[in-house]
């Protein structure tokens, strides 16, 4: 597998799915996409994204998911390839716990 294109495809995905969202979303939560888990054969994909504020994870998390297949469609036609992956949209939980440890360490002095 060339690494080199492997992690091509990978930002591409990123950056697509990154416009998409903003485009396709109601903007009732900021959805950031940061970053993309692809599989070796680049078969599958899942999209961390973040979501604020939190309470609307669940429901940002759940349109995500339901638009999988119209992302597929949109990055197919956008980067111009015959295959794409199955995409799927997970929750970044290790940037929330970045998030997390930079709130504590700016609060202690």
């Amino acid at each position: 597998m060339n690494s080199q294109k492997h992690n091509r495809m990978a930002e591409y995905i990123r950056v697509a799915a990154a416009e998409y969202l903003s485009r396709e979303s109601n903007r009732d939560a900021l959805i950031t996409v940061t970053g993309v888990k692809l599989a070796e054969t680049e078969a599958t994909a899942s999209i961390m994204i973040s979501v604020l504020p939190d309470e609307k994870e669940e429901t940002a998390l759940d349109f995500a998911n339901r638009k999988a297949n119209d992302f597929r469609l949109y990055f197919m036609d956008k980067v111009k390839t015959r295959r794409a992956p199955r995409f799927s949209f997970i929750i970044d939980r290790g940037e929330k716990n970045r998030q997390r440890l930079d709130e504590i360490s700016h609060s202690n002095p």
